[in-house]
Order: structure tokens, then C-alpha cells, then sequence
């Protein structure tokens, strides 16, 4: 019996290392350009061949261009992750530009799969994140240009322009494809909706008040 059960625990320790040495955190070739065309499905996206690859794979064009701000918000982020740029796959990096009007802000949202490091590079930017429950205190500075500020992966951010001109802001990400979700999106314009019931209790609001600004969005 202990013989059986000794080389149960040997077993055991075999088939534990063989998963460990089988994860490999470490990139295993120069680089992965995505193809979004290959019906491969992977945790992201299937490697074009990289007898394919040119430049073009790694390259874009326009971050010295201002984004439209006229719209609810006062801003406008222009991406560059591996939608943009096919050769960021697997990279774990990303960027965007954002351009606030005077007052505009970048409404509260999150990165569920990355951190963000967000440098102001002309004008004066409010930013603030919340820590997670039960504490949710707020931590916020007043930006000014060649400031920054980081967002830690996951937690509710946002910006406002805090000034009478406009702002401009670069924001490095820890992913190749970051993700973002918006609050008030998620919560009152998800499809199919949330029932106005449920928002009102969680928002404690009248349920007239959950179904007026469901109908915002």
C-alpha cells in the first residue's frame, strides 16, 4: 500500500512539473502579426505567415492628427492596438491619442485587460481613478503638460479637460488589445436592455429616473 501510494505522489509531481514547463510566458518567434481572415480561433489572434510580413504590418499614420471633439462628450481617443496595427499581436503594448475640448471629458470607464500610463502633452487634464470595493475612495491630480499619471488595470478612470483650450493626451496600454468599457454604456445601453426594475434599486432612483437616462442611450 505505501509503495502504491508513493508512486501515486511521483505521478502527481510529474504531470504538475510537465504543466508548469509547458507554459511559456516569453514570446516563441520574432513577432505574430495577426490575421484576422484565419478561421484559427486562439486567446487572440492566429499568426499570418511570416513570409507575408512587411512593414505596413507594423506601421500606422495619423496620431498628429486632432480628433473630432464635437460630440456629447468633448472628446475623441483614437486607437492604435492590433486592430490598427496587425504586428502589436501578442506584443502586450498599445497606445492612444486623446483630444478633449475645453471641458470635455473621457467619461468613467475601465480597461479590463490593461494597465495605463497617460501623459498630458499640451493643456491642464483632471483624471481620477476609484479603488475597488468597500473602500471606493477616489484618487485624482490636476495633469499639466509633460505630467503622468497611471490607471491600474481593471479600476474605474476617467479625464476632464479643465481648461478654456483644448487638451491633448497620449496613453500608453499593457495589452495589445486592452479592452474598454463604459460605464453608463454598459449599465443603461447594454443590448438587450437591463431591466429598469433592477437599475433603479442598484441606482436607488425612481424608476422613471432608470428609464429616462436608459432612453439616452
Amino acid at each position: 500500500m505505501a509503495k502504491q501510494y508513493f508512486l501515486l505522489l511521483n505521478l502527481i509531481a510529474v504531470t504538475f512539473c510537465c504543466v508548469v514547463l509547458a507554459f511559456e510566458p516569453s514570446p516563441l518567434q520574432d513577432f505574430c502579426v495577426a490575421d484576422p481572415a484565419s478561421p484559427v480561433k486562439v486567446n487572440g489572434l492566429a499568426c499570418k505567415d511570416p513570409k507575408s510580413v512587411e512593414a505596413e504590418d507594423f506601421f500606422f499614420c495619423g496620431l498628429h492628427l486632432a480628433g473630432n471633439t464635437s460630440n456629447t462628450f468633448g472628446s475623441k481617443v483614437t486607437p492604435v492596438n492590433v486592430a490598427q496595427v496587425p504586428g502589436l499581436n501578442t506584443l502586450g503594448i498599445s497606445l492612444v491619442r486623446i483630444d478633449y475640448a475645453p471641458w470635455g471629458i473621457n467619461p468613467p470607464h475601465t480597461h479590463p485587460r490593461a494597465t495605463e500610463i497617460l501623459t498630458v502633452l499640451e493643456g491642464s487634464l483632471q483624471v481620477g481613478f476609484v479603488i475597488s470595493d468597500p473602500e471606493n475612495r477616489l484618487i485624482t491630480k490636476v495633469l499639466k503638460k509633460g505630467d503622468t499619471f497611471v490607471f491600474p488595470i481593471g479600476l474605474v478612470h476617467y479625464q476632464r479637460n479643465v481648461g478654456y483650450g483644448n487638451v491633448v493626451a497620449i496613453g500608453a496600454l499593457s495589452s495589445q488589445n486592452p479592452g474598454v468599457i463604459s460605464i453608463a454604456n454598459a449599465v443603461f445601453g447594454s443590448e438587450p436592455a437591463i431591466e429598469t426594475d433592477v437599475l433603479a434599486k442598484a441606482f436607488q432612483v425612481d424608476k422613471s429616473v432608470a428609464t429616462l437616462i436608459q432612453s439616452k442611450f
